[in-house]
């Protein structure tokens, strides 16, 4: 990885997410050497991934340059690298890029995608955690009202024109609304001559109340203001599986769908060792 000997304790952050940043931050000139590993070269603002997914914002102005946050930090490198393992034994971290020994390693992943074992619904649904896979659901949300333009079918025009939204947490809420207000405000200029009254959004929440982990409060405002930005929220239900086209639940409850977005639940992004 090209990274000079020091005198100093050498040590080594995973991640360039806020945690990873924030280390850093507090590392400044400190009497030890830094490197800080991330397969980006840039830090995503995570919280506004929704507004790129719906056009309210560019991916730039979520993204941040990573080496312009420490380029004036003394002893500081910063590698493009992605991590494969780490031996903690001989206190080693392997990457695509090479090997690097370290005094101090700190793990700063964050999170991924959790389908809780669903390979099927992995396949077919669309995730929200980085900045490419938000520019994919923007891209596709375009395509699914162009085909529905171009469809005599009915029935396939409905299924381009549903939204199904799994997970009623912040990710879900945020995007339900975003998508809502697309649809109010947006679509119908963009498509005159094609009727977004038709267009559904679908929240699904496995438990009894959206933004779970907020008060009851919250919780009971957000659905209103969903409610009355015409999001269904069903409540109490689990998606079982996606095979592109048909969502099926643990009750009678389907949906024909031609776009499905997973913010049900995420998992610690582990590296091997």
């Amino acid at each position: 990885m090209n990274i000079p000997r020091s005198s100093f304790p050498r040590i080594v952050i995973i991640g360039g997410g806020f945690a990873g940043i924030a280390l850093a931050k507090k590392l400044r000139n400190k009497n030890v050497q830094v490197v800080l590993l991330d397969k980006h070269n840039y830090h995503t603002f995570q919280p506004l991934l929704y507004q790129v997914a719906t056009g309210g914002l560019e991916a730039g102005s979520i993204a941040y340059p990573i080496r312009k946050v420490v380029q004036d930090y003394d002893n500081f490198y910063f590698r493009l690298a992605q991590v494969k393992e780490i031996d903690t034994e001989t206190r080693k971290v392997t990457a695509d890029i090479g090997d690097l020994y370290y005094d101090y390693l700190v793990i700063a992943t964050g999170s991924k995608t959790n389908y809780f074992g669903n390979k099927e619904i992995e396949k077919n649904s669309m995730a929200m955690k980085t900045i490419p896979q938000s520019l994919n659901i923007r891209s596709l949300i375009l395509e699914n009202f162009e085909q529905a333009l171009l469809t005599n079918d009915i029935n396939e025009r409905l299924s381009l024109m549903n939204f199904v939204i799994v997970g009623g947490g912040p990710t879900g809420v945020e995007l339900a609304g975003a998508l809502a207000e697309m649809k109010k405000a947006i679509l119908p200029k963009d498509y005159p001559d094609l009727d977004v009254r038709k267009m559904e959004i679908n929240l699904i929440q496995g438990t009894d109340k959206i933004l779970d982990a907020m008060s009851p409060k919250a919780s009971r405002k957000a659905e209103e203001f969903l409610s009355g930005l015409g999001v269904s929220i069903w409540k109490n239900v689990r998606v079982t599986n996606y095979d592109g086209k048909t969502v099926t639940t643990n009750s009678d409850l389907t949906f024909e769908s031609a776009t499905v977005i997973w913010t049900a639940g995420v998992k610690g992004a582990a590296i091997k060792g």
